[in-house]
Order: structure tokens, then C-alpha cells, then sequence
């Protein structure tokens, strides 16, 4: 299944793709897609659903996140080999941890905000795993179990905030609007393998990103089995699983955002993000 929230902010209703790739309604059925929505029972209860008997959205809509009410945004750096060397890192030997604030969650196609006093605005393009149900000292081979569904990330990045101010990554990390999430939430049993999807990333339709979850040093199972040893996994978390190479930082020389800059990104079977840089106080 493909979920989907609709609508304007603070106001999206729950949604569905058709066989067609058509949105059809959700509301009659369920208020919001949220942690309560993914565990496995309630999905079920969603398969047995006639899509096709449901309301059609025939007139353009705003996408909103594909998940409510996320309580954590959980992060895994350097998760490619290619970008820890771009980025001039030790490949690491366990999992990098760190939070993305949930504030900065945000629909898959609105506009991204360039942080005052930024200088170095970065993109990347990820996985992103969708918790189903609580997850808490889980083995790897049971791990996958409590993953509702997959979804494209970009986590976004301000370098200077990261990386030269002293202290965490997360400062650099939970910017406004740096979280887009979506289009649509893919369960896991219509995903399949999560370790062989080709994923890319374009900013002014130059390409920038080319890669493949194969390669991940860690791959889903391990990242969620490793995590709930220190944290309990709730539904509806995100966990976002690493970038490969070809951040705007470890171009020679290197780029960043600008506003205007139209960044596009995509995993196969996930679908297309598309977002613009725009001004911190722009239309406020």
C-alpha cells in the first residue's frame, strides 16, 4: 500500500493510491495516518479495504508528511563508504547516531527555508524507515518485523551549524523545514527488499546523486536492531539511514544551497520529492 496525507498544513486527511496511482480519500475510514495506523493489525484491517469504493481526489492537492504525530526523527551518518570518505571521515564501526527535531518535518514538496546566517545549506538524499510497532532490545534477524513501511528523505543539512559550531550534529540537523518526508509511505510487504533500491538526487536538474541501498555499511535490520538497545522505538518514528556520495561538501570545490535552487530526489518504489530553497522570512 501507499499512504498518503493530504491537504493544507496542520489540516491533511489520510489517503491512499489506487492500482492506478490515482489518491482516493481515507477519512471515511480512519482520522489520520499515525503510529496507531501502522501497527500490523491496523494495516490489515487497511488491506481489507475496497480502494476502489473509495472517494477520488480529482483536484490538485498539497502532500503533507505520509506519517503524524512522529515522537522521534532518528538519524544514521556516515552509512556510506563513498560519503565518509567525500566527507573525510573514518568509516565508522558502529553506527553514527543523532536526532532531527520533529519540528522540521514537512511535506515532500513544499518549499525549504535557508536558516539565517547560513552559509553552507547541503542536501541529501535517504532512506527513510517507518516504525510499526514497538521495537525494544529486538534481535536483527526479528527487526524488520516492526518496520511499517519505507519513505524518501533529504536531510537536509546546515554544514557551519554541524560541523564548526562546537557541540552535536543536531544543530545543523533540525533547521525548519529540513526534514521533507514523503511523498507517500510504502508498506514494507509492497517495498520488498529495502537493501536494493537505486536512489538519486538532482539540484537544478544537474545530477548530483546516484546510489543504491545495497550499499549501506548498515543495512535497515542492523540500524533498528542497534538503535532499540539504547531507545525504544515507537510507532510512526522515522529513522533516517545515511546518504551516499555527492553532497554539495565533498565537491571540489565544494556547493551549496542558494535560494531559488530547485532540489529533486527520488528512491525506486518510493516515488519524487521536489522542493525549492526560498528566503528564512520569505512569505511569513
Amino acid at each position: 500500500m501507499k499512504l498518503v496525507r493530504f491537504g493544507q498544513a496542520g489540516q491533511e486527511k489520510p489517503g491512499i493510491l489506487d492500482g492506478n496511482g490515482a489518491l482516493r480519500d481515507l477519512s471515511g475510514h480512519l482520522s489520520d495516518i499515525d503510529g496507531e495506523t501502522l501497527s500490523p493489525p491496523a494495516l490489515e484491517r487497511l488491506r481489507g479495504i475496497d480502494i476502489s469504493a473509495l472517494p477520488a481526489v480529482t483536484e490538485p492537492v498539497r502532500l503533507g508528511a505520509p506519517v503524524a504525530g512522529t515522537r522521534q526523527f532518528i538519524a544514521i551518518g556516515l552509512n556510506y563508504t563513498d560519503h565518509a570518505i567525500e566527507a573525510n571521515m573514518p568509516i565508522p564501526a558502529e553506527p553514527i547516531v543523532f536526532t532531527k527535531a520533529v519540528s522540521c518535518i514537512q511535506g515532500p514538496n513544499d518549499d525549504v527555508r535557508r536558516p539565517r546566517q547560513s552559509d553552507k545549506m547541503d542536501w541529501e538524499v535517504e532512506l527513510g524507515i517507518v516504525i510499526g510497532s514497538r521495537a525494544s532490545y529486538v534481535a536483527p534477524e526479528d527487526a524488520l518485523n516492526h518496520v511499517a513501511g519505507y519513505v524518501v528523505c533529504d536531510d537536509l543539512s546546515e554544514r557551519t551549524f554541524q560541523l564548526e559550531r562546537g557541540g552535536t550534529w543536531d544543530k545543523g540537523k533540525g533547521c525548519e523545514t529540513f526534514g521533507p518526508v514523503g511523498p507517500w509511505l510504502v508498506t514494507a510487504d509492497e517495498v520488498g527488499d529495502a537493501q536494493q533500491l537505486d536512489m538519486w538526487l538532482e539540484v537544478n536538474g544537474q545530477r548530483m546523486q546516484t546510489g543504491n541501498t545495497r550499499t549501506m555499511i548498515f543495512d535497515c535490520a542492523t540500524i533498528v536492531s542497534y538503535l532499540s538497545q539504547f531507545m525504544v522505538l515507537l510507532p510512526g518514528d522515522i529513522i533516517t539511514t545515511g546518504t551516499p556520495p555527492g553532497v554539495g561538501m565533498g565537491l571540489k570545490p565544494p556547493v551549496f544551497l542558494k535560494e531559488g535552487d530547485v532540489i529533486e530526489l527520488g528512491i525506486e518504489k518510493l516515488g519524487v520529492q521536489r522542493h525549492k530553497v526560498i528566503a528564512w522570512d520569505a512569505d511569513r
